[in-house]
C-alpha cells in the first residue's frame, strides 16, 4: 500500500471513494489490516474496554494509547494512523499541547478528540502547531456518563441541528477530518454534504464518506454488549483475513452497513 496522508484522504472523498478505517492496537493486527487495503487505523481509547475489560473508555492513560500506537506503526508503516486523545487529557490547551506530544512521536498522524464548541480555540492552535485533528461528534463515548448511556444522539431537529453546526464549526476550526457516531443516516448525509473534509461514520448509515469498525466487533469477539451498528464478518467468511477484506469491499461498494444496522 501507498503511503497514507490526509491529501490521500480528501481526494478519495472528492473522488467519491469510500475510505475504510478500523480499530488497531499491535502490530500483527495493524500489518494485517494495511495489507488488506484498511487505508485508516484508529488507536482507540476503545482498547480499555475490548484489552482490559473496563465498563467504559474513562480509564485509558495518555501512556497507553501511545504505547500501542507505537506498537501500531510498527506493524504498518505506511497507514495513517489515528490516536485517541483520552478522557480529560485535552481538557485544557496547555494539557493538549503536553499530550499530543508523546502521541505524535510515537508515530501517529493526527489526534482524535470528542468533543463540540469547548475544543475549537485547541483545534485551531494544534492545527496551528502541526498536529492534525479528527473531530468526534454524536455519541461520544468519554461522555456516557452525560448521556445517561450509550445513546442515539440527534434524534429530533433542534438537536440534529446542534450537531451539524458543531460538524461545520469544527472543519472551520481546522480539523482534516470527522468522527460521526449513533447518529440518524438523514443527520449523517447532511453532514458529508455539508463538509469538504471526509466524515467516518460509526452506526451512522452508509452515506458518510467512510465507515469505522472496532475490530473486536467486527470479529465477533467483543465481551458483552454487540453495538446494532457493528456485524460480525468473521461469522459470515469464517476465516480473518477474508473477514477484513470482506469488510473493506462491503464498504467500498456501500453493502456495509445496511438499513439494519443504522438509525
Amino acid at each position: 500500500m501507498a503511503k497514507i496522508t490526509t491529501a490521500t484522504l480528501l481526494k478519495m472523498k472528492q473522488q467519491g471513494e469510500k475510505i475504510t478505517m478500523l480499530t488497531a492496537y499491535d502490530a500483527s493486527f495493524a500489518k494485517l489490516f494495511a495489507d488488506s487495503g484498511v487505508e485508516t487505523l484508529l488507536v482507540g481509547d476503545s482498547l480499555g474496554m475490548v484489552l482490559q475489560g473496563q465498563p467504559d473508555t474513562l480509564p485509558v492513560t495518555v501512556e497507553q494509547i501511545a504505547y500501542h500506537t507505537r506498537c501500531v506503526r510498527a506493524g504498518a508503516p505506511q497507514a495513517f494512523i489515528i490516536a485517541d486523545m483520552p478522557f480529560m487529557s485535552y481538557a485544557t490547551m496547555e494539557q493538549a499541547f503536553a499530550n499530543v506530544t508523546p502521541m505524535m512521536q510515537a508515530g501517529a498522524n493526527m489526534v482524535k478528540m470528542e468533543g463540540g464548541e469547548f475544543l475549537l480555540p485547541t483545534i485551531k492552535a494544534l492545527t496551528e502547531r502541526g498536529v492534525p485533528v479528527c473531530g468526534h461528534i454524536g455519541l461520544t463515548p468519554q461522555s456516557v456518563h452525560v448521556f445517561g448511556g450509550f445513546k442515539v444522539q440527534g434524534r429530533d431537529d433542534a438537536a440534529a441541528e446542534h450537531i451539524l453546526q458543531q460538524a461545520i464549526a469544527l472543519e472551520q476550526a481546522g480539523c482534516q477530518l470527522l468522527v460521526v457516531e449513533c447518529i440518524p443516516t438523514l443527520l449523517a448525509e447532511r453532514i458529508s454534504k455539508a463538509l469538504r473534509i471526509p466524515v467516518i461514520g460509526i452506526g451512522a448509515g452508509v452515506v458518510t464518506d467512510g465507515q469505522v469498525l472496532v475490530m473486536h466487533d467486527l470479529l465477533g469477539i467483543s465481551s458483552g454488549y454487540i453495538p446494532k451498528f457493528s456485524k460480525n464478518f468473521l461469522q459470515e467468511t469464517g476465516d480473518i483475513k477474508k473477514a477484513i477484506s470482506k469488510f473493506v469491499a462491503d464498504v467500498k461498494g456501500a453493502a456495509f452497513p445496511g438499513p439494519e444496522h443504522s438509525f
